[in-house]
């Protein structure tokens, strides 16, 4: 039930999208006015279909690469969540201007609005894969060490946040996010997350590809988690930190397809990935009083719940991701970097 008082707006950039579609949910229901700024290439109307009828949600249908675009949606802001940016590794390797242009020069672009704005607190959805082939349990200190140029372009993303705190003293704090699952997980666009491939398949009667012997562990994170820890890095008095949010207990991808149920055939192991990804929670847990609710078992019932979803997402077979990764292996494999 959504809260009476209302507490000012909030700006969610990116939040027609799977992460940012969840953060505009809390935030509505915390009683805020929620200003969303997506340009609908990524991100989905429907994410908000939900809200259609809630006067205190206001969409601004612009590009983050466009400055004068957004600024409209950040006057009398007092929170900026951005999550905006574009993802997935492969077709980072093949343009990665579009990257730099989005998610380094963009997330200047929305400093700068909320640097005007005054905000009160700007909490920068980082990404996990900054880390590269990362110590496990991986701490924020750890070195980072990109190994693609999506992983770079979020990184440097974040060097940018922290430059903003530290030079023009806007109010800022960073979120690595680890391995993000839930409902709305994104349905189209270019090979990529395990749960979209995964439910597609299923739905299909397909069997799953998995990648090497599904012994790989990814540290998952239910998307609602996530919102509560994005919202809990925007109320605290700090400024200037990194936070990892991830599960803090990292699930096999065999687990995964015992969970969703069904036949498996595998496909080559890829370069440039970890065997483990696994986050150190305890800063977060201990500065901000935030830790995961949601279990992935209870995680995966709920996707399995909603499967319909992905009904017309793309269906990928062994054939299909080899031709998908080809720039992968050539950019990535030991003998690219010979």
């Amino acid at each position: 039930m959504r809260k009476n008082s209302v507490l000012g707006i909030a700006v969610v950039t990116g939040g027609a999208g799977f992460i940012g579609s969840h953060m505009v949910d809390l935030l509505l229901e915390q009683g805020f006015n929620v200003h969303v700024v997506d340009n609908f290439t990524g991100g989905h109307r429907s994410n908000l279909q939900h809200h259609a009828n809630t006067p205190e949600l206001k969409v601004f249908e612009a590009d983050i690469r466009d400055i004068e675009s957004i600024k409209p949606a950040f006057e009398g802001a007092r929170f900026v969540y951005h999550f905006a940016g574009i993802g997935d590794v492969v077709p980072s390797i093949e343009r990665p201007i579009d990257y730099m242009e989005t998610n380094v020069q963009g997330t200047v672009h929305v400093l700068e609005c909320a640097r005007a704005a005054n905000v009160e607190k700007l909490v920068y959805a980082a990404s996990s894969s900054c880390y590269g082939l990362a110590a496990t349990p991986t701490v924020e200190s750890h070195p980072a060490q990109p190994e693609y140029p999506y992983a770079l372009s979020k990184f440097q993303g974040e060097q940018a946040v922290m430059h903003w705190h530290q030079v023009y003293g806007l109010p800022a704090n960073s979120v690595r996010i680890f391995n993000a699952y839930g409902t709305r997980v994104r349905t189209t666009g270019a090979y990529g997350a395990v749960f979209g491939v995964f439910l597609r398949q299923k739905l299909a009667g397909k069997p799953f590809t998995v990648v090497g012997d599904g012994t790989q562990r990814r540290d998952f994170i239910y998307a609602s988690d996530l919102a509560r820890a994005f919202h809990a890095a925007a109320l605290t008095e700090a400024n200037g930190e990194i936070y990892n949010a991830g599960g803090g207990n990292p699930q096999s991808i065999n687990r995964l397809v015992e969970l969703i149920g069904g036949e498996v055939v595998y496909v080559p192991k890829r370069p440039g990935e970890p065997d483990d990804t696994w986050a150190d929670i305890s800063k977060i847990q201990k500065d901000l009083g935030w830790a995961p609710q949601v279990s992935f078992e209870d995680g995966v019932a709920r996707m399995l719940a909603d499967i319909e979803h992905w009904k017309d997402a793309p269906l990928w077979d062994p054939s299909s991701i080899a031709d998908a990764t080809k720039s992968w292996f050539a950019y990535l494999g030991d003998g690219a970097k010979a």
